[in-house]
């Protein structure tokens, strides 16, 4: 299997586990955040669906400088369009993969803001930080749901809320 393969194939697994968290977010606490220094609860769900989007700008760029670009997230209103964010991001980031070579993976990227300079790797790693941070910012956000009482999906396996055997056992 190749390295393009292998992101491909994390890409639609994360995928699908990030959907099921998602679709989850109630949307009258979109502005809920469990402590004053946390993101607000759309802020992260944004960020979380943002981040496919990281694997085609890396792979299109050879830097990200915040004192020229700016960070500017995208303000959703509700879940669909938390969704629809989510999937187009996904829907670049397939396909660049899918149109990439090798090659590419090897080519340095920066991250920076003006001469402050965070890192400079491969693109490769850059891909897969990308894909660190959704998984991360999904345990976040399982967080946050778990604060609100949603009942949380499994991620690599059931969750504690998808197996009330465990609560009869510690009964």
């Amino acid at each position: 299997m190749t390295l393009l393969n292998y992101f491909l194939n994390q890409l639609e697994e994360e995928a699908a586990i990030t959907r099921k968290f998602l679709t989850l977010l109630p949307e009258d606490q979109y502005q809920w955040q469990p402590h004053p220094k946390s993101m607000r609860l759309v802020v992260l769900a944004t960020h979380i669906a943002e981040l496919p989007g990281w694997i085609p700008m890396a792979l299109n760029t050879t830097e990200l400088d915040f004192s020229v670009e700016g960070y500017k997230p995208t303000i959703v209103a509700n879940n669909a369009e938390l969704q629809a964010t989510f999937e187009k991001n996904l829907e670049e980031a397939r396909t660049r993969l899918q149109n990439a070579d090798a090659a590419e993976l090897a080519e340095l990227w920066t991250l920076r803001d003006g001469a402050n300079i965070f890192f400079t790797t491969n693109k490769a790693d850059v891909i897969r930080m990308s894909m660190s941070q959704q998984i991360h910012h999904r345990a976040q956000l399982g967080v946050f749901l778990r604060l609100l009482n949603v009942p949380i999906p499994g991620s690599y396996g059931p969750s504690a809320d998808e197996m009330p055997m465990i609560e009869k056992a510690e009964a």
